[in-house]
């Protein structure tokens, strides 16, 4: 092949380039949506914060920036066709403010955490993505967890066009063993997503049937894979099911519930009590002389 050739096809690629980043997709009229809430509240663990107050990250294997300007959320190196996929995402179907209200009639308190998180939104993430991260997340900080969840998907994911790493699929990490996942320096975690990915790649533990079935199904189904326990079962079922009844129980929200809402249980928020639970748990976080 001539050298013109390989040079023509070489500007070609970078013509192609330029235009894939240029690609943006715009949703109006966004309201109830704080990105730094939301992304950055510990539900997910891919995205990174930039100067200039958009976000970038990957999802469903598709690595983008988002920016929300007022009530115009944009979404850069999206086309028209993933328009639904990130409708969904950032759950912009749900009403969160009549939410909001509802909720902040059970309690003085959780008026006031719905007011200070009135930004947050429960994303509507990959099942298995979500699960493997709350496996991640046991006894472990924020910072840590997206350190692993990065090196898990360095090592083990696509590589997408910019050069960034899609979440690596069930089967991939089901033909692994342990000793491959060391670069991760998950310590103990690394057996239990070994257990999670070999169960899903198998159909042993269905996470489709999860959004579907009764709850305590759902929270046995995903208690099947060892080191998942109601936790992280509830995690999973919130963040990456859309269970929004799920509240799970850290121990953010164990003292929180004692302290600020004693003699309530998880079923007295309702059907929207995860959406609850997220306005609490960010509360707290924030405010940690509260709980302490």
């Amino acid at each position: 092949m001539s050298a013109f050739i390989l040079s023509q096809k070489s500007a070609l690629r970078k013509i192609t380039d330029v235009i894939f980043l240029k690609k943006m997709l715009t949703f109006n009229n966004v309201r109830d949506l704080d990105l730094s809430q939301t992304l950055d509240c510990g539900q997910c663990f891919r995205w990174t914060a930039l100067p200039d107050g958009s976000f970038s990250g990957v999802a469903f294997g598709k690595s983008v920036s988002v920016r929300l300007d007022g009530t115009v959320l944009s979404v850069e190196n999206a086309a028209e066709n993933e328009r639904r996929l990130w409708r969904s995402y950032f759950d912009l179907d749900l009403d969160y403010g009549s939410i909001r209200a509802e909720l902040s009639a059970l309690h003085p308190v959780l008026a006031e955490a719905a007011r200070y998180a009135a930004g947050i939104r429960i994303l509507r993430q990959d099942p298995f993505e979500a699960l493997c991260s709350f496996i991640i997340s046991q006894n472990n900080n924020i910072k840590r967890i997206k350190g692993i969840v990065q090196r898990l998907c360095a090592c083990f994911g696509d590589r997408l066009p910019d050069g960034a790493f899609a979440f690596p699929r069930p089967e991939t990490i089901a033909a692994l063993s342990t000793d491959d996942l060391s670069p991760l320096r998950a310590g103990f975690r690394a057996r239990y997503l070994m257990d999670a990915a070999r169960k899903v790649a198998d159909g042993t533990v269905n996470p489709e049937k999860c959004r579907v079935c009764d709850y305590d199904e759902a929270r046995a189904e995903l208690m099947k894979i060892t080191g998942v326990g109601v936790k992280v079962a509830d995690c999973t079922l919130l963040f990456g099911l859309h269970r929004i009844e799920a509240f799970p129980l850290d121990i953010w929200m164990k003292r929180a519930m004692t302290t600020l809402f004693p003699g309530m249980i998880p079923a007295d928020f309702g059907a929207y009590a995860g959406i609850a639970q997220q306005y609490i748990f960010h509360y707290c976080r924030m405010n940690p002389n509260l709980v302490r």
